[in-house]
């Protein structure tokens, strides 16, 4: 049986030897560096960005990118493209912290970067500034020179540097064998130290840090408008995460206590937002078919959490078996493969990540959609 606890709203360069059309972007042939593409400018086709990710795991950082861009591709260690952005949505991001449209890219030295910069149409006004920065600090790079040199063309060519207070920002991204060119567009909010687990009214040991409870969320696609549900809910830390990007969240967990706690959190850290919370079993939800957008659940591991009436194993596959009814896509997080039961319970597994988090834990990150 379920019962609802409580509610709530409280509401172009002289030393070009060639310019070709290739494939919609522009091949740079120079006599000094290798080649450069660049990024046409024309307002009548979607932008192409560059993304600055975050973290040690490029491909779960572009999973969640694709939450706010199109097409995006890791091109590098910690850089990816996309085409296409919603800055509202990257600025929720907890594994990308800006994203730049993009002017080219090039060989990974400060040479091939001022030839870039040099063939490039800059269609702006105002003061600039030029941030380079070496991603993983493996290229040999030298950062300060790569913005002096990018500054003097940019002076060249008649803007004013403010480093202080510039009304456009170029970013010299280099990574690898690569480096990316490209104008400021959006940074990622980054305020997930201001809610440790530890400062919320309500904590109990084994909750998840906001950075990560961010990013699942941001993968089951909580945005405005949209409803997430986490069905063992605990302190309601994930979905604290998901009401905060704008979502309209429901909580449900088979204690009393979890469930009050999650209510007294989300009535102090998110007052203003749209909230339910339930006493409720995962396994057999009080909720409509397809009555929200996605899922997120952390299962239990088993040596820290009590599982009420329930072997760890079927409560997981019922859990899996009650999200494929109520919603088209979950993300699932466990210190194990659950993999078969998602299969079983009708979903298909989009992609399996394993998280490290300390010595004696890994987390292994399902990303489901429907079958």
């Amino acid at each position: 049986m379920t019962k609802r606890l409580g509610r709530g709203r409280t509401t172009s360069s002289p030393c070009l030897e060639a310019l070709v059309s290739l494939d919609g972007w522009y091949r740079v042939a120079t006599a000094t560096v290798g080649v450069g593409i660049l990024i046409p400018v024309d307002r009548h086709t979607a932008s192409v960005y560059c993304l600055e990710l975050a973290g040690e795991d490029d491909a779960f950082a572009a999973c969640e990118a694709a939450s706010a861009a199109d097409a995006v591709d890791v091109v590098a260690p910690g850089l990816a493209t996309a085409r296409g952005i919603s800055p509202d949505r990257l600025r929720t991001l907890a594994y990308t912290h800006r994203a730049s449209e993009l002017v080219g890219h090039t060989d990974a030295d400060v040479d091939s970067a001022r030839h870039l910069l040099e063939a490039a149409t800059v269609d702006r006004r105002g003061s600039v500034a030029v941030r380079a920065r070496d991603v993983h600090g493996k290229t040999g790079v030298s950062t300060q020179a790569a913005e002096r040199t990018l500054g003097s063309v940019l002076v060249d060519r008649g803007f004013s540097v403010d480093l202080d207070d510039p009304d456009h920002v170029l970013r010299a991204l280099f990574s690898d064998d690569v480096c990316l060119l490209g104008w400021l567009e959006v940074e990622s909010v980054r305020d997930f130290g201001d809610r440790k687990p530890t400062d919320r009214p309500f904590f109990q040991p084994g909750s998840m840090a906001p950075l990560d409870a961010r990013a699942f969320v941001n993968i089951a696609g909580a945005k405005p408008g949209a409803t997430i549900l986490d069905p063992m809910c605990g302190t309601g830390g994930v979905l604290l995460e998901a009401a905060l990007v704008g979502a309209r969240v429901v909580g449900a967990d088979a204690q009393w206590k979890m469930a009050r706690g999650s209510q007294t959190n989300f009535e102090a850290l998110t007052p203003e937002a749209t909230w339910d919370v339930l006493r409720g079993d995962a396994t057999s939800l009080a909720l409509r078919d397809d009555s929200v957008d996605g899922v997120v659940f952390d299962a239990p591991y088993g040596r820290q959490s009590k599982i009420a009436r329930h072997e760890l194993a079927d409560l997981v596959a019922g859990a899996l078996a009650e999200a494929a009814r109520v919603a088209p896509r979950a993300v699932v997080v466990a210190d194990r493969s659950w993999e078969d039961a998602a299969v079983d319970a009708g979903w298909e597994v989009d992609h399996l990540f394993e998280r490290r988090v300390h010595g004696s834990l890994t987390r292994y990150v399902h990303v489901l959609t429907r079958a």
